[in-house]
This record gives C-alpha cells, structure tokens and sequence, in this order.
C-alpha cells in the first residue's frame, strides 16, 4: 500500500511558512513500518486542487491532504474535492453535531459551513477544537494547523490501516566513502539493486566537513545487512576508504 500527502497553501509555496506536514507524516509512518512514497505542494487554486484529486481519486494510494477545509475564502479543498468526486457538498450530520456542541448558542451559519462536506464522506474527529475533518475513500482531509492535522492522521492511520503496520520492517543502513565521484559507484550500485531488489540503493554527495558520498540502502529490514555488505565489498575493491554512517534517530 502506498502512501502520498497533498499539502495546500500559498504561503507554503511563498515562503511565509515552513511546511512541517512531510517530515512529520515520515515520521508517523516510519513508526509504524510504513513508507511516504510521495508529495505534492499545491497553491490555493481550486482547479489545481481539483484536477489532482481527481487524479489520485481515480488511483489506488491512501493520500492526507493537509489545509483549505475551513470556511475562509481561500478554502477550497471541501469543494474541490466534491467536484473531483463528481458529488455535492451537504452539511454532515456527524459534522454538525461537533460543530453545535464546539460553539453553542454561538453557532452561525459561517460556522456550520465547516461541516458541508462531500457527499459520502466520514468525518475525522478533531481532538483540539472539534471541527472535523473528513474522508473520502482513502483519502483523508485534516486542516493545515500542525496541533490539530497530526492527532487526527494518527487516529485515521491506527484506525484504518493498522492491519498494513509493521514495525521493524523497514530499515536503512549507509557508509561514508571518501575519494570517489558518485560515477564510479554506478555500476556497484545497480549491482547491488539487481541482488536485492526490494530494496532502494541511493548515495548523497555532501561537502561538509569533508567531500565524501554517503552510499546505502533502504528497505525490507532482512536484506539491509547483506546488501550493505555487497556495497562494502564493492567500495574495497574500488579502492576507496569508508567508513559507518552515523545511524540516524
């Protein structure tokens, strides 16, 4: 099973913000054996919105869209997301209920406009102000505020999808090699990737403190031992120093 994370924003794209939805998804996945395969920046443009949720609608991935389900102008990823899924919006019952019991007698109509949501869609309960978020399939739609987004992707990943986890599962293993150009480890690394070809083999040139490339592999924890030993050996007989990478936390 695959996962991606959609992360909506102009001041992501502008600058005004960091994103912290990507590493942390990483993270929350990492934990429970799983892996990001991939993730997508969008500006507050409706028909971009919605032409890629369209796309991955139609696809097999489990996806977190993070941001633009509130009730502001710039908000458009209830919409958008309705008209990828060719339905209508319509207050959710469930939605409804959370936003009545969050704001009482202080309920406006603005407010109840958080909970239109998708047709056929299930709300994602909030823990930190109890405006939902919503589901469509397997995809999951949180807003764009760290403290809320991320109790609640947790909740979806260990509600939906906790017969996919294995933690353990999932490991990495690397080396610093000093002196050579990442041409000249081409040939070990497809060799590498050819004997273990579950796993990912990757290397990342770095300039500090020293010019060297960190050379490893990512992947099913039971062929990271032998496939580093097989880069290892290579390195040797290349004739180039290594060295372990620090092991990453």
């Amino acid at each position: 099973m695959s996962f991606g994370a959609i992360i909506i924003g102009d001041e992501i794209l502008s600058g005004k913000r960091q994103d912290k939805h990507m590493p942390k998804l990483i993270e929350l996945l990492g934990a429970r054996g799983l892996q990001l395969a991939w993730s997508q920046y969008l500006g507050d443009d409706p028909e971009l919105i919605t032409s890629t949720l369209k796309r991955t609608l139609a696809g097999d991935d489990v996806v977190f869209s993070f941001g633009g389900i509130g009730a502001t102008p710039d908000d458009h990823t209830r919409e958008c997301a309705a008209r990828a899924a060719g339905v209508g919006l319509e207050l959710h019952p469930d939605a409804e209920i959370e936003i009545r019991a969050r704001f009482g007698a202080e309920i406006t109509p603005q407010r109840l406009m958080m909970g239109e949501l998708p047709v056929g869609s299930a709300i994602i309960a909030n823990p930190y102000n109890r405006i939902p978020g919503f589901s469509l399939g397997d995809h999951h739609f949180v807003p764009g505020f760290p403290q809320m987004a991320w109790p609640m992707v947790e909740a979806v990943l260990d509600t939906r999808y906790r017969q996919f986890f294995a933690p353990g599962s999932i490991a990495e293993r690397s080396i610093i090699v000093c002196g050579a150009g990442e041409s000249q480890l081409i040939d070990l690394m497809n060799q590498c990737l050819a004997a273990y070809p579950r796993l990912k083999v990757f290397s990342l040139p770095r300039m500090e403190p020293q010019r060297h490339i960190e050379l490893g592999v990512r992947g099913a924890a039971e062929d990271v031992p032998a496939a580093i030993g097989v880069l290892q050996q290579g390195v040797d007989t290349l004739g180039f120093e290594w060295s372990d990478a620090p092991v990453a936390r």
